[in-house]
């Protein structure tokens, strides 16, 4: 019954749905792709801005013969960013596996084909229509499907199903706002048909294992690993290519890191670094708006509101004036911004002074940076109460105490290197998810490597059970 109401409704508003993903620029370029169809096939497609880069060692192509292929799903950026790891040590560990990652936006490809070149390949994630779900399961024919951060898909699990493809949620979440909104009976019944299609469900926390087994998963099938994300590899400088001249500091500048961030926490930056100045000449702002897109516009308010302002692309080119003095860096680049608090005196994580739910708090903290964020944290809130119960972070909830504890650190070397030491411990402490996952799934693919598909999703899974 929910299969049919679930695919009456999503084709009663698939026009809104591809009209939705044709108004957003990030999301444009896989749209053929998304949609079963060859790229750059159709002039409409080029007429919107679509691109033929993804036409060569297209991953949806038949499989080669006698190489099973890891289906791993990660939604954008944050998301591949987070499981690069995994990736990369699935890589190490079973080499005889062809390895695809699927996005939904070009800059998760961008990263894909940055982060994990000749380890993995790149598709763009099939829209939940039954008919582009099925093609593209049997053209790629996965061995093993993993996603991230559950992006739960109707039609793709029950296909995966109906393939004998056996499923797993790697650093699982459930946010309070959709568990609340998962607790009428008919959308919880309608997610107990989903769930209980998994094979494994890894969760981040005690209480996303408690929210999704009251969602309908089975609990023998549920099991806390933790969040990979604090196993993430420091980023080095020769990796990132990334110094203080690059971004066109002098000695004796200062650095106050906003990364991720959104409209408006940005207007309330920017009022916090003028007043910052007035205490501390030296500082300069960089602003790392969450979708780089949004660069112009950030930078057009940043002049309006009679600071200068600079793009880091425009940094070091030929003909263009070096700026000094008190101004705001935008970052309009992708990639930079984990290697980039490495320079930063303090760093404020975005998405928190707006109900977003905050971004990644770890990245600062493992270069033992002080880290602000506001009150939206629900994407982040176990690593955010782990950062304030170590004090190596501080929750603000209005620009006048935003602009007060970033006067009050920039003045406080000792203090904020001690609370920079506490966000570094936070970290290293709560290091091992990333092998714990390896090895429940290692147990669905080490005993017989090569084996099928639907021996796999027949096994029984007692041994990852539990927390």
């Amino acid at each position: 019954m929910w299969r049919l109401f679930y695919n009456i409704l999503l084709l009663a508003l698939s026009p809104l749905i591809v009209a939705i993903l044709l108004a957003k620029p990030r999301c444009r370029p896989g749209l053929p792709q998304r949609l079963g169809l060859e790229e750059g096939s159709f002039g409409l497609f080029r007429l919107f801005g679509f691109s033929e880069q993804n036409k060569q060692n297209k991953p949806d192509q038949p499989n080669k013969p006698n190489q099973p292929v890891i289906w791993i799903h990660a939604v954008s950026l944050g998301e591949v960013v987070a499981v690069t790891p995994l990736v990369k040590e699935l890589h190490s560990r079973h080499p005889a596996y062809r390895l695809v990652v699927s996005t939904v936006t070009e800059t998760g490809r961008e990263a894909v084909e940055q982060r994990l070149a000749g380890v993995a390949e790149h598709c763009y994630a099939p829209l939940d229509f039954p008919w582009v779900v099925s093609r593209f399961i049997e053209r790629l024919q996965p061995t093993l499907y993993l996603f991230v951060e559950t992006e739960l898909w109707p039609n793709l699990l029950w296909q995966l199903r109906r393939h004998r493809v056996p499923t797993a949620l790697v650093n699982g979440r459930l946010s309070s706002r959709s568990f609340a909104r998962q607790q009428w009976a008919p959308v919880r019944s309608f997610y107990r048909t989903m769930l209980q299609t998994l094979s494994l469900c890894l969760m981040q926390s005690d209480r996303d294992v408690d929210r999704i087994v009251a969602l309908g998963a089975e609990a023998t099938r549920v099991r806390r690993t933790g969040n990979i994300k604090f196993d993430q590899p420091i980023p080095s400088v020769a990796e990132s290519d990334m110094t203080r001249v690059h971004l066109g500091l002098q000695d004796t500048e200062q650095l106050f890191v906003a990364g991720s961030t959104h409209p408006g926490e940005e207007e309330i930056l920017v009022e916090c670094y003028r007043a910052l100045v007035a205490h501390c000449p030296s500082a300069v702002l960089l602003l790392a708006p969450r979708h780089i897109e949004r660069a112009e516009s950030v930078e057009a308010m940043i002049r309006a509101q009679g600071l200068a302002a600079q793009r880091r692309s425009t940094i070091g080119q030929a003909g263009v004036l070096h700026a000094a003095g008190p101004r705001v860096v935008v970052l309009d680049s992708r990639g930079e911004l984990a290697a980039i608090y490495r320079e930063a005196v303090v760093a404020f994580v975005g998405g928190t002074l707006v109900p977003v739910g905050g971004h990644n708090l770890l990245e600062p903290a493992q270069w033992a940076k002080p880290v602000l964020f506001g009150r939206y944290t629900d994407h982040c809130a176990e690593i955010a109460d782990l950062l304030l119960q170590a004090e190596g972070g501080r929750r603000v909830f209005q620009a006048e105490e935003l602009t007060q504890q970033v006067v009050t650190l920039f003045s406080d070397r000792e203090e904020r290197e001690r609370m920079g030491r506490s966000a570094r411990q936070v970290v290293e402490q709560n290091q091992g998810a990333l092998q714990r996952t390896l090895e429940a799934i290692d147990r669905l693919l080490t005993p017989r490597q090569g084996i099928s598909g639907s021996s796999l999703a027949d096994r029984s899974l007692p041994l990852v059970a539990g927390r």
